[in-house]
């Protein structure tokens, strides 16, 4: 597949550099940062970093074929095209949005403080069952990811699902700046990148800079059983966006798109009508929890405003695969295990231990400590143990510092409850065949820092 046509002097005059050898009108077929990938008619993005400089690269990428190299300082004798700017970051930004205004297709951006990319996934799923789809790649959702990702559409891609993280103020703005989204979604607001954000007031408020991007006629698509969404208006926000329509969904009836007939079939999934308008729509989730059920909810939302049809919406939800590390059920020859373990804060847990409590058998927690949660953070994980108290779950495990704090108010509420708290991961897995269970359920989450996965090697190695 082909970028469409961008030559190096439409780019140097979109990132206002200054462009020094090869030719004004040759075209850029990829943009690349690793020197490591096939660099063929690539422009070769340089970022100096604290342990690597891609500048240190720039003569080898040229001599094997790239078409030019984005740089903060020339290069001198590198045999090839140089673009300087004052910062390959900014710039790489400004290209993203000229490259991006090139397609008049749908552009999906999708935000929140839980469910982005499984969101993204599903959507990108269920999309596909109709059209070419490109998605974002991994978690390349930040400022550096998102610009690489609007770089990767290609000619014949018909639409794009974009996810967009954030953990500071304005962030969204320059991300919604470069994706000039025609549908923006908003998961949920929860408890996430406090430090910088403060409360969920301040989520709220970084997560609705999403609103000033929206394009002329295109819509907010947020989850109505939120209770700092459910009565929010763009134009509160935005005062600008009049033109865009706020549509609801969620589990609860009053939302546009809704549930009926919900039911749990375990590791298998959710199988429920989906409702919109006079429509309704069976269909089996095939990955199990809630969470899955709102992101089929935004993806027939958007499905519907794009023409779909139910039987093709219907397909594309019955198409998805969960991802590794995002409630991705994987099994070992004693246990069921729900790889959940890519990332964590309050909210994410929660939803997370609810859903592992709707499974058979005997089930088990084992968490560990949630990030960047600011000065709350011990009464954050404090309230977390006391959801699970509440939850039908068996076993707890929690690992490192702060999750001491979710073992203590777990057990506060419910003393009866089977719990082990440990300092170290390792003195954790140390432990692990005393305490689990042939047949047992085994949630497995943390923030990224963790490294959770190793404790899912571990699981998955039993015999």
């Amino acid at each position: 597949m082909k970028m469409k046509p961008l030559t190096l002097a439409q780019a140097t005059a979109a990132m206002d550099g200054v462009l020094i050898g090869g030719v004004e009108n040759a075209l850029i077929q990829q943009v690349v940062m690793d020197s490591r990938l096939d660099v063929a008619g690539a422009l070769f993005l340089a970022i100096p970093g604290n342990r690597v400089d891609g500048h240190d690269f720039v003569a080898d990428v040229l001599a094997r074929g790239a078409v030019c190299a984005l740089v903060e300082r020339e290069i001198e004798d590198a045999p090839g095209a140089q673009i300087i700017v004052p910062c390959t970051q900014t710039a790489i930004k400004a290209l993203a949005r000229y490259y991006r205004a090139l397609f008049d297709i749908p552009v999906i951006g999708i935000t929140g403080s839980v469910g982005k990319t499984s969101t993204k996934e599903m959507m990108a799923s269920v999309l596909g069952a109709k059209f070419n789809v490109h998605k974002t790649a991994g978690n390349l959702n930040n400022e550096l990811g998102v610009p690489l990702t609007l770089l990767g559409l290609r000619e014949e891609h018909e639409v794009a699902v974009i996810e967009m993280g954030i953990s500071d103020f304005g962030e969204m703005t320059r991300l919604t700046d470069m994706v000039q989204p025609t549908v923006a979604i908003i998961t949920i607001i929860g408890y996430a990148h406090l430090d910088n954000l403060g409360d969920r007031a301040g989520v709220f408020r970084a997560k609705t800079e999403i609103f000033h991007g929206i394009m002329p006629g295109g819509i907010a698509l947020l989850n109505g059983d939120d209770d700092m969404l459910h009565s929010c208006k763009v134009t509160d926000i935005a005062p600008d966006k009049t033109n865009v329509k706020t549509v609801l969904y969620g589990l609860l009836p009053q939302n546009a798109y809704h549930v009926e007939n919900i039911e749990n079939q375990g590791e298998a999934g959710t199988s429920c009508d989906l409702c919109w308008n006079d429509m309704r729509l069976p269909v089996a989730i095939p990955v199990f929890g809630t969470p899955m059920v709102y992101a089929a909810l935004a993806s027939t939302a958007v499905g519907v405003r794009l023409g779909m049809t139910p039987t093709e919406i219907a397909r594309g939800i019955t198409d998805f695969q969960a991802v590794q590390g995002r409630s991705n059920v994987c099994k070992s020859t004693k246990f069921t295990i729900i790889d959940d373990c890519y990332n964590a804060n309050p909210s994410s847990v929660k939803a997370s231990v609810t859903a592992l409590s709707t499974l058979p058998g005997r089930r088990v927690a084992i968490l560990g400590d949630m990030g960047e949660l600011g000065p709350d953070e011990n009464a954050l994980h404090y309230q977390t143990g006391e959801h699970i108290s509440e939850c039908d779950v068996d076993a707890l495990i929690c690992i490192g510092t702060s999750s001491r704090h979710i073992y203590d108010g777990a057990k506060a509420k419910k003393p009866t409850l089977t719990a082990m708290h440990f300092a170290e991961k390792s003195q954790a897995i140390a432990a692990l065949n005393d305490f689990l269970q042939d047949g047992d359920h085994i949630l497995v989450k943390a923030s990224r820092f963790m490294r959770f996965e190793e404790i899912v090697e571990v699981l998955l190695a039993q015999r």
